[in-house]
């Protein structure tokens, strides 16, 4: 069950990004799709440590990385404007 929501969280942030593409008339990614993807990467991690999945979990160490760094990214941007 904590897998499926994970995963159902985690593919909410592709629905996001496109609805602010879409209200913008242009291809953004805001904050709020970085954050979606950082929850829903954490739950899968925590389910494949759960699992003892080292494939599950290697494959969303990655983009756990990535999504803390577009994170980071836009709280600089907030800080200098």
């Amino acid at each position: 069950m904590w897998g499926s929501i994970a995963q159902m969280i985690f593919t909410f942030r592709f629905v996001y990004q496109w609805y602010y593409s879409e209200k913008a008339k242009a291809s953004i990614l805001p904050l709020g799709f970085w954050n979606i993807s950082l929850i829903g990467s954490s739950m899968i991690l925590s389910y494949a440590i759960y699992r003892h999945d080292p494939v599950l979990f290697v494959g969303q160490l990655f983009g756990f990385t990535i999504y803390i760094r577009n994170i980071f990214l836009h709280l600089n941007k907030a800080i200098q404007t």
